[in-house]
């Protein structure tokens, strides 16, 4: 009999990370009826070692072709009605498959995801991750309009209010893609994933297609979270800003109706920089301003976290990574979706 749910774990060096995946998986309530693929991105570790240990499927890339590649990859070989994605830092509760397959017996549902929540660990890094978590979901307010002023109003909002996700249940635009489920005919559909995408932003191209040819909900499932165990460095964030860069400049040279992503405020602050040399003041306001411009990190000192007064420092420099990700994107893939802002769109795998 066919497995309920197929689960696609994409691991590059994951040898250290990926055992506590997979042990989670075991004890799941819908073990039985469970398919786990692991697919080795070309790893020189023994991440297939460990993978082998725990008696799951393993795919193996000759070389490293990126998450999407190794999503597809484990897409095309799953057997189970619905497939699952995680990541091998990502730990599921128990319940994670129970819960998520159960998605699907609501009407029109076509994919269910849970939060990502990051692990509690020691050190301002971790608890700053806890505090911006970059992997909550993107909600169907974004649909809603394209155009800058209204964007700009969304970003807005987000500095000063920062109220945390919509509790409950909610249909969303796209999931982050270590937590995330579909149903496999209809990904397979739409082409799969565009392998192209070696890093950041597949999910939401991955999203556009299913609306546009294959449209149904995408429903989050706030009783499914899995830990995010991950062990940051101000170089590893600022690396993964770059990444979501590159990301959001591949969907805007891939999808028409996609607008730029450039953060205002690192502008702002290289403006009042390189005043600086003609109006000394200007490097005082440069330095005092992110306060200002991110006020979510005040309201956490308020709240007695003396620490989050760096929080917006950091912000800034992520933003500003992200803005050179995405200039460099745009010069980088500026003919790589020349067919697909034609009409196409769809997905490329190999």
């Amino acid at each position: 009999m066919p497995a309920s749910l197929s689960v696609v774990i994409c691991s590059y060096n994951g040898a250290a990370r990926l055992g506590r995946t997979l042990e989670a998986l075991a004890a799941q309530t819908l073990h039985p009826d469970l398919e786990v693929i692991v697919v080795d991105d070309a790893s020189h570790d023994g991440t297939g070692d460990v993978a082998r240990a725990h008696a799951v499927t393993v795919l193996r890339h000759e070389t490293n072709r990126g998450t999407a590649a190794a999503r597809d990859t484990g897409l095309r070989a799953a057997k189970g009605r619905i497939v699952a994605f995680l990541d091998d830092d990502c730990e599921p509760g128990p319940r994670w498959a129970e819960l998520l397959l159960a998605a699907y017996a609501e009407e029109g549902v076509a994919g269910a995801g849970g939060p990502i929540v990051p692990g509690a660990g020691d050190g301002y890094l971790p608890r700053f991750l806890e505090r911006n978590n970059r992997h909550e979901p993107l909600e169907l307010e974004l649909t809603v309009s394209a155009a800058l002023p209204y964007r700009f109003w969304l970003y807005l909002r987000r500095q000063w209010s920062r109220p945390g996700p919509p509790p409950g249940r909610r249909d969303v635009h796209a999931f982050s893609g270590g937590n995330m489920s579909f149903e496999r005919e209809r990904l397979l559909a739409v082409g799969g994933f565009d392998t192209r995408f070696r890093y950041a932003a597949e999910e939401e191209d991955l999203s556009r297609r299913l609306r546009r040819d294959r449209p149904g909900r995408l429903v989050l499932v706030p009783d499914a979270p899995v830990t995010h165990w991950y062990t940051p460095t101000v170089r590893g964030l600022l690396r993964r800003s770059l990444a979501y860069g590159r990301g959001a400049a591949m969907q805007y040279t891939k999808w028409p109706e996609v607008r730029p992503t450039l953060f205002p405020w690192p502008v702002l602050a290289a403006g009042l920089v390189l005043a600086s040399p003609a109006w000394p003041p200007a490097a005082i306001v440069a330095v005092v301003l992110p306060l200002l411009l991110y006020p979510v990190g005040l309201r956490h000192v308020l709240a007695g976290r003396i620490e989050a007064l760096a929080d917006p420092y950091l912000r800034i420099a992520q933003e500003a990574c992200e803005n050179i990700g995405f200039l460099h994107g745009l010069w980088a893939f500026r003919l790589m979706f020349a067919g697909d802002r034609a009409g196409r769109g769809g997905g490329q795998s190999g």
